[in-house]
């Protein structure tokens, strides 16, 4: 793996295969150490420009993605790019869509869909996914990658 986040960092979730992403909330200042490589942004509207690579996927808070396939297609880039990079989650608060988002990514690593968002809480913040709906969305995710025609 190339350059990852410390694993101790705030908001850092650690996934089984041992890939590390951190979420965060954009409302709280930028935490200390290396910036992000890579990152997804979860919000209604388009987010400031950040000095990174960076995505940023339409998603009104306490809601779910406007577009569905273009969210898969933002987990999946995420959770690759993950393997030697240091990708970054984030939305307002950084427990809602950013819980949802990283139960998606925990999916694409291998938990079971019924479990992800029971791993998040206890991985990355108990509060995270705050809306049924957002728990549905991530119960019905799959982790099958090559829906997005990449393996």
């Amino acid at each position: 793996m190339g350059e990852q986040w410390d694993a101790q960092g705030a908001g850092v979730l650690r996934l089984p295969s041992g890939r590390l992403v951190r979420g965060r909330g954009l409302r709280h200042p930028l935490p200390d150490g290396p910036a992000p490589s890579y990152g997804v942004y979860l919000l209604g509207k388009e987010p400031p420009p950040v000095p990174w690579e960076s995505r940023w996927l339409r998603w009104p808070d306490f809601r779910l993605p406007v577009d569905r396939a273009e969210a898969r297609e933002a987990f999946v880039e995420a959770w690759e790019r993950s393997a030697d990079e240091r990708v970054e989650i984030a939305c307002g608060g950084g427990r809602g869509r950013t819980g949802t988002a990283l139960a998606c990514l925990a999916v694409l690593d291998g938990v079971p869909p019924k479990e992800a968002v029971a791993y998040v809480r206890r991985h990355y913040d108990r509060h995270a996914v705050e809306t049924p709906w957002q728990r549905r969305y991530v119960r019905g995710f799959t982790g099958s990658r090559s829906s997005t025609g990449r393996a």
